[in-house]
């Protein structure tokens, strides 16, 4: 016998001993899960539960028998190995962003997940989460498909799972009863704690996104504002308005020097006479759901997805009352805003200056938009969704000549880089925004067969490693403010103001008013004079000031 066929038998051999039962298997690959995937469940377990270790290790046990409980039934042979090493894998994937980015595996991020781009999404796949999905995804993968099952009549293979289900939802159920008012109190007060566990979150968030996606399948898009007009603004013979809609990605109101902050990322936008409004709230941590809330009729209170996909947004309504609306992207896309309107993406575009690496800032937008402006002849409406600054890779999102803030992180994997590293590359990203918008605001200004403004307002925030959370789309119940509080301001040209007869001074000294996303919808209405019943004065910012015209 040779060599070759003696290590081969000896193979055989050892895999014929390295049996386990179907059930047994599942049971070690979660075991596995939740001792090796559950870094932050673990840690704010151990904070929730400080001081009471019996009650901690009740819940570990219940959560534990629970997920065993749900998952028994693919404990059936021909089902028990490709389920293990699905729940291995994706596992070691969540584990790795909820672990080092503080990110949320929940429906909503389930979304983003899914309408995100390559270009986007390839900033996440790095060194570190590849060796980290290595260790813990397919290392014990392939011990499981190694591994051979031990022969079960049919009887017990298939009852086995069934039993097992109950016999864990009765454990489950014995154990939360030893203590049941502290579970309670804890699961209800600290939502986070269960928003970490691993396989949990993202199985059941999965679940969550494909029946919001189903309600949306047949969705018939419902007309809004058909009657929407001009008001008495556009007058016979009058000049045409341009109105830029800047549409910021990731930016925080605390980044913003316009807001107070402590360092000058705004030096050019500070020269110019806008109105910054400094306290306004975001509908939602992501783009996926922040994008098409804040163009609905729908206040965040109210809005969903399904709810919003089933009406047209602001847009329709604008280009009802006749105005022309254009869409352009540098970014994801328009999210379904700009289904039935002209819309132009700028992903791929060749320019020496803008573009690098396969992606372009927003300086990209820029010369188009001199060249947009110059056959111009009817009221207009622009939309410019920015990559503004989008992370990890902040050090992309500005033009190296533009890096004032040093030294900054040069890596998608920001915890190799210091606090301030972050900071600097995040602030040097606000700093170009800033130049984008005052060199807008310049090209504007210039215009003199034109009527011209700009609204900024960014669609969320961002944390940069507060409370050991990175990037965005933490869930809003437990968002920090960083998150959650973005910037918005507001450019007229003198014309502008004149024609559609706006006070800038009322304006500024109605800045610092609470304000959100609700508001955008019924304050570019009002900003723009149109006129139509799904109008609402109260949520119109612009109605605050006496010279407003617009009544409910």
């Amino acid at each position: 016998m040779t060599d070759r066929s003696l290590s081969l038998s000896k193979l055989a051999r050892l895999r014929s001993r390295l049996q386990m039962p179907p059930l047994a298997l599942l049971a070690s690959a979660l075991l596995f899960v939740l001792i090796f995937d559950n870094s932050t469940f673990w840690r704010i377990g151990a904070e929730v539960f400080s001081g009471r270790p019996l009650a901690f290790a009740g819940m570990i046990g219940a959560v534990y028998s629970l997920t065993l409980a749900v998952f028994s039934l693919f404990a059936l042979p021909w089902l028990v190995k490709p389920f293990s090493v699905f729940i291995l894998i994706l596992s070691s994937v969540t584990s790795y962003y909820m672990d080092t980015l503080g990110a949320f595996i929940d429906r909503e991020m389930i979304q983003n997940v899914m309408v995100t781009t390559v270009t986007e999404s390839k900033h996440l796949i790095t060194a570190g989460f590849l060796l980290h999905v290595a260790l813990y995804g397919l290392l014990p993968s392939a011990v499981v498909l190694a591994l051979k099952l031990t022969p079960q009549r049919r009887r017990v293979a298939l009852g086995a799972p069934v039993v097992a289900g109950v016999l864990c939802a009765l454990i489950t159920l014995g154990l939360l009863a030893t203590d049941f008012k502290t579970y309670a109190s804890i699961l209800r007060e600290r939502k986070d704690f269960l928003a970490s566990y691993q396989p949990g979150a993202p199985v059941v968030n999965s679940f969550r996104y494909a029946a919001m996606m189903r309600k949306t399948l047949n969705i018939v898009v419902q007309p809004l504002g058909e009657d929407a007009t001009k008001g008495a603004a556009y007058s016979p013979g009058h000049k045409p308005a341009l109105t830029v809609l800047v549409v910021g990605e990731t930016a925080r109101a605390q980044s913003f020097g316009l807001n107070g902050y402590a360092r000058d990322t705004t030096p050019n936008l500070s020269k110019l006479p806008i109105v910054a409004f400094e306290s306004v709230s975001s509908c939602g941590t992501s783009t996926a759901v922040s994008l098409p809330c804040m163009f609905s009729k729908l206040p965040r209170k109210d809005y969903s997805f399904e709810a919003g996909a089933a009406q047209q947004n602001l847009l329709d309504v604008l280009a009802h009352a006749g105005l022309h609306v254009e869409w352009w992207d540098n970014n994801t896309g328009h999210k379904g805003l700009a289904d039935r309107l002209p819309n132009r993406s700028f992903l791929g575009e060749a320019s020496p200056t803008a573009c690098h690496d396969g992606e372009c800032d927003d300086g990209i937008f820029l010369p188009a938009l001199r060249a947009y402006i110059n056959s111009l002849t009817e009221d207009t409406v622009l939309v410019l969704h920015e990559i503004g600054s989008h992370g990890p890779s902040y050090f992309m999102r500005y033009p190296p000549e533009f890096e004032k803030f040093t030294p900054a992180c040069h890596t998608p994997e920001l915890k190799k880089c210091s606090a301030e590293e972050v900071t600097n590359a995040y602030d040097n990203t606000i700093a170009f925004t800033d130049q984008v918008l005052a060199e807008t605001i310049s090209l504007l200004d210039s215009q003199q067969d034109l009527n011209t403004a700009m609204l900024y307002l960014s669609d969320h925030g961002e944390s940069l490693g507060e409370g050991g959370l990175y990037l965005h789309g933490a869930p809003y119940f437990i968002a920090p403010k960083e998150q959650t509080q973005v910037p918005m301001l507001l450019w007229m040209s003198d014309r502008f103001a004149t024609q559609f007869d706006h006070d800038t001074k009322c304006l500024e000294s109605a800045s610092s008013a609470p304000l959100s996303h609700d508001n955008l919808f019924h304050s570019v209405l009002g900003l723009m004079d149109i006129t139509t019943e799904v109008y609402d004065r109260k949520l119109d910012l612009f109605a605050a000031c006496p010279a407003n015209r617009r009544k409910s």
